[in-house]
């Protein structure tokens, strides 16, 4: 029973943030009266007021809010690209934001270009290395056949995980010293609005850090398998 409680509270560990992420940018989803334009709008408006020459918005799919350094677009999900909520606007600003640190080059931004493919490699390699461990044991038929690839695949992949909290400076710089200043010196946002559009941008800080967490969870996919065998 206490193993039962321990895998539960592990895996509530690591789908709680991303879950709370969702549910902040749910309950601030909702388009609010008054509201001049939508996050798209808003985003295309920033850009041109920070004179952020060659930077582009554009609509993604659900759930994929961010800015693209290589393609220099700014690219928002339909319900912030539309939207106007609290929750467009601030993701929006939030990735303008991004776009700030790469129109300035600054050295914040260089962590996502520098860690993201490495995280996504790592990740990668570390599921391939499980993929591969029960048929190195069939093969091998011996432990440490099964058991290397395991262990190795299990390290990558945590070390992958582990990779996308170096970028959270850069996360936290563009909702709090670069989307909560614009949206409050603007008057983008009310005095009213101000705690629920810093919730929101957390959450925006956290996104990279919850999905990596939460995709340990596909390490444990293999585990059963694993220990079948």
């Amino acid at each position: 029973m206490s193993i039962v409680l321990i895998i539960v509270l592990l895996i509530g560990l690591i789908l709680g943030p991303q879950l709370w992420i969702r549910w902040v940018f749910f309950r601030y989803g909702s388009d609010l009266p008054g509201v001049p334009g939508t996050g798209g709008q808003l985003a295309q408006h920033l850009i041109e007021r920070f004179n952020l020459d060659g930077v582009t918005v554009e609509q993604t799919e659900p759930n994929r809010d961010h800015f693209d350094g290589n393609d220099a677009c700014v690219r928002l999900s339909p319900a912030n690209f539309d939207g106007k909520s609290l929750t467009a606007i601030a993701v929006a600003a939030h990735e303008v934001g991004h776009a700030i640190q790469w129109h300035k080059q600054e050295t914040v931004f260089r962590l996502r270009t520098k860690y993201i493919p490495l995280a996504r490699r790592l990740q990668q390699m570390g599921m391939v290395l499980l993929s591969l461990s029960p048929i190195l044991g069939v093969i091998t038929r011996s432990p440490a056949g099964l058991a290397l690839p395991v262990v190795g695949g299990l390290m990558v992949a945590l070390c992958g995980a582990a990779t996308y909290l170096i970028v959270l400076p850069e996360e936290w710089d563009a909702s709090f010293n670069k989307a909560m200043p614009i949206l409050i010196d603007g008057e983008y946002i009310s005095e009213e609005q101000t705690p629920a559009t810093r919730r929101i941008l957390r959450a925006a800080a956290l996104t990279y850090a919850a999905g990596a967490l939460a995709s340990l969870l596909q390490v444990w996919r293999w585990l059963p398998l694993i220990l079948r065998r």
